[in-house]
């Protein structure tokens, strides 16, 4: 009985800290968030050279180009999807994956669209339900930590696009 009561309060809890949402101060660790993923994509994309922009690390994977551009496009997309926001235009893909310049400018592109975005977002739509994907109700607040959680275990694969030529990724942010 006693567990049953622990599980009820405890949804009751969680519910309700949902509906409120997050803290407005997790809104500035989100566009901190969003920062360090620019700044993490832009030093990939500076780092590679570009005659290899376009190359694989297996036949299966996308190339670094297209990974880099998938973090970028996945921020854009969802943040569009869930906070009906029109999708900006961005740079085409033949520019964006064979040069520095393109591929810059597609994640500058992105990554001002989703901060504006969050930076925006009315403090009681936040703690909105949606359902994500088909896959889970989330408060709004939490798509921004899923999209960076995406981010960064995409970007980490493009490693391997370093090592395979014997070059040192950028240094990791935080040394």
């Amino acid at each position: 009985m006693r567990v049953l009561l622990t599980a009820a309060l405890a949804a009751c809890v969680a519910t309700s800290a949902a509906a409120q949402g997050m803290p407005e101060g997790h809104r500035e660790a989100q566009l901190r968030m969003l920062d360090t993923q620019r700044s993490m994509l832009l030093a990939m994309a500076d780092s590679m050279p570009e005659n290899l922009y376009r190359d694989k690390v297996t036949p299966i994977q996308r190339d670094f180009a297209q990974q880099i551009h998938h973090c970028a496009s996945a921020l854009a997309f969802i943040a569009a999807r869930y906070f009906e926001a029109e999708m900006p235009a961005l740079s085409d893909t033949a520019t964006t994956f064979n040069s520095r310049e393109g591929l810059r400018a597609y994640l500058n592109g992105a990554y001002d669209f989703a901060e504006g975005i969050l930076r925006d977002q009315p403090a009681d739509d936040r703690g909105t339900v949606v359902n994500f994907f088909g896959q889970m109700e989330i408060p709004k607040w939490q798509i921004w930590d899923e999209i960076h959680q995406h981010t960064i275990w995409t970007a980490g694969q493009v490693v391997a696009n370093f090592r395979k030529h014997g070059m040192a990724p950028p240094p990791f942010l935080f040394f």
